[in-house]
């Protein structure tokens, strides 16, 4: 009888064991596939994520210091497909928020529901934010990141540039100078709830590294008034476009870059992209007559001329190579410095003739044209000039005054430097205290003095760029008005219109080159439509510097 109760014990123990056991692995599978789901469901409502921490693009600044470009901190919406499940209302605020049509909305999250983030909307303000966060949608992230912000506006466009909604530069200084510019991102670890909401930040892996500032040569206020100048005097001639530089003599440095048309780059969608290229740098264009100071530089150079030597233009014309070169009217007899003050094609092409045509094209080599500046400005043009072989005497006489050859806005600029440093070529920036190289001995301290002097002439009472005079100022300059080849050989009613100018003479401190492309109404001369612009521009250079007038 014991006996027989002790096996029944043994086997409600072991039917209990059994029973355990059965419970068990019931529990097992029900949790490993039946409640597979759920589980994952509580795994992601706590998870550990790591994400990047945006670093911060260096700031642009123009020469003393005022910000061109700066970062502002704003956020980007971004969803997971996975987890992304709002109910009509939410999708109803979406909408009003975002202006965004719910329908395509849904159909894009399930088309691409293998993935896990997809951005929502990117870049907005913190008050968006905070109404979308309020909305508690499962699914819905926040991202931190920086946006570019451009405080002057459509004045400095060209120069600057522009980020795209990543923070990588597309255009101008923001491209150039990408690297530079852009920081290393770090990282950190954070907890997340259910819905994506960052319940707390755990821990800092690797902190980001800012961008490096960039000072430019730029100064805005000059800017700002050429652009506003530069505007006007586009739109008074009904001109296609235009572009103004503004050079400091003494250091190379580039004061002031402007184009019109130009762009806002803070609200860039509702404009061409022929707008963002910096016309001044990447257009070329045949100079015309503002390259004759070279071609009277060149002639001297040569030592068969002088600033008194007597030429003939008579009677207003020349056949060279069985062309005819002519001038606008009969000058008669004169001297060298007469031929630059009236702009005499006739007694210019006389003095380049007299020599072979590597003298001119290899000073057009030595001022830089035909070749791309130091500013390394993306897409920045080299020109193009004729070979020395291909220079029959007609081609020769052209390059004298402006054909043949195709030059930037910015080449002009700086090749005029070598008028304002007694011969010596500086290199141009457009970075502010940069050490550059050193400036070269293009032609004699004696030649550019007397280019200088003669220039001076050009803007006298007398001279075809009397228009560019500044009261109380010694202005020294060249006009310009060249026809634009077409496809059947120049056109008569397209023009460009130029002026290039130094001032003070006494101490020469700016160079300002004005371009003006196809002006059309009233009037189509460089001594018309380039010289007041230049006059109003240099003014404005020479007050801002305080540079004390020549005269009392």
């Amino acid at each position: 009888m014991k006996k027989n109760h002790h096996f029944a014990r043994l086997v409600i123990i072991l039917l209990f064991f059994s029973i355990l056991l059965l419970v068990l692995i019931w529990r097992m599978i029900d949790l490993m596939v039946l409640d597979r789901k759920f589980l994952q469901g509580q795994g992601n409502a706590r998870s550990i994520r790591t994400l990047d921490i945006p670093a911060y693009r260096g700031m642009i600044t123009d020469r003393n210091g005022s910000p061109l470009a700066v970062s502002t901190s704003v956020k980007s919406v971004w969803i997971n497909p996975q987890e992304f499940s709002p109910d009509s209302h939410q999708l109803k605020q979406l909408k009003h928020l975002l202006n965004i049509n719910p329908q395509v909305l849904m159909d894009k999250v399930k088309q691409l529901s293998s993935r896990e983030f997809i951005y929502l909307t990117r870049q907005i303000p913190p008050t968006l934010t905070k109404k979308i966060s309020n909305l508690n949608i499962a699914g819905v992230n926040f991202q931190h990141e920086f946006k570019r912000y451009y405080p002057e506006g459509e004045s400095v466009a060209h120069v600057i540039g522009f980020t795209n909604v990543d923070d990588q530069g597309l255009e101008g200084i923001e491209l150039a100078y990408q690297d530079w510019l852009m920081g290393i991102m770090g990282k950190k670890r954070v907890l997340k709830d259910r819905i994506g909401r960052i319940i707390e930040e755990l821990d800092v892996i690797k902190e980001p590294r800012p961008g490096h500032d960039l000072p430019l040569s730029i100064d805005r206020r000059l800017q700002y008034l050429a652009y506003n100048e530069l505007t006007k005097t586009v739109n008074e001639f009904a001109a296609k476009s235009g572009s103004v530089i503004v050079l400091d003599s003494q250091s190379g440095e580039i004061l002031a870059m402007v184009n019109v048309p130009s762009y806002n780059p803070n609200s860039r969608s509702r404009y061409d992209q022929d707008r963002y290229r910096n016309r001044a740098a990447t257009d070329t264009f045949e100079p015309g007559s503002v390259i004759k100071p070279f071609s009277i530089a060149s002639a001297l150079e040569s030592g068969l001329f002088t600033p008194d030597t007597i030429i003939d233009t008579n009677p207003s014309w020349i056949m060279v190579h069985g062309h005819p070169v002519r001038d606008g009217r009969n000058y008669g007899v004169l001297d060298v410095t007469g031929i630059l003050q009236h702009s005499s094609n006739v007694g210019v092409t006389k003095l380049v003739l007299a020599s072979p045509p590597e003298n001119l094209l290899n000073l057009f080599s030595a001022c830089g044209f035909g070749q791309r500046t130091e500013t390394a400005f993306p897409g920045e043009s080299s020109g193009s000039m004729v070979r020395a072989r291909d220079a029959n005497p007609f081609v020769h006489a052209t390059l004298a005054f402006g054909y043949g050859i195709s030059v930037t806005a910015l080449q002009l600029a700086k090749a005029y430097l070598i008028f304002a440093n007694e011969g010596k070529l500086m290199p141009v920036s457009l970075l502010h205290n940069v050490n550059s190289s050193p400036a070269i001995q293009v032609i004699k301290k004696k030649t550019a003095q007397q280019v200088l002097t003669m220039m001076e002439a050009v803007v006298s009472k007398y001279g075809t760029g009397r228009n560019a005079r500044i009261a109380g100022y010694r202005v020294a300059g060249k006009t310009g008005t060249s026809r634009i080849a077409g496809k059947n050989g120049y056109e008569a009613n397209r023009h460009i219109a130029s002026f290039a100018g130094i001032a003070p003479v006494s101490n020469p401190r700016f160079v300002v080159v004005v371009i003006i492309h196809e002006p059309t109404h009233r009037n189509y001369y460089g001594s018309s439509v380039a010289a007041p612009l230049f006059a109003k521009v240099m003014k404005a250079a020479l007050h801002l510097y305080d540079i004390q007038p020549d005269e009392q």
